[in-house]
C-alpha cells in the first residue's frame, strides 16, 4: 500500500523527512538554506522543524519505532 494511503506510513515518511532534513543541514548548511520558498522550501521548513523540536521529533521518532517492533 502507498505511504498516502496508509497513515502511519505517512507519518513515517515525515518524521524520515524532518529527521534527514535536518541532518543535511547541520552537515551542508548551503544545500538546504538556498531553497526557502517553493517546493523546495519544504524541505528548508522540514530542517526547521526538526532543529526547533528536536525533543518532540526524537520521542515521535522513537514511539514510531516502538511501534514497528510491536507490530
Amino acid at each position: 500500500m502507498s505511504a498516502l494511503f496508509n497513515f502511519q506510513s505517512l507519518l513515517l515518511v515525515i518524521l524520515l523527512m524532518i529527521c534527514t532534513c535536518t541532518y543535511v543541514r547541520a552537515v551542508a548548511p548551503r544545500l538546504v538554506d538556498r531553497n526557502k520558498a517553493g517546493f523546495l522550501g519544504l524541505f528548508f521548513m522540514s530542517a526547521r522543524i526538526g532543529e526547533r523540536l528536536s525533543p518532540y521529533v526524537a520521542l515521535a521518532c522513537i514511539a514510531m519505532a516502538v511501534t514497528m517492533i510491536v507490530q
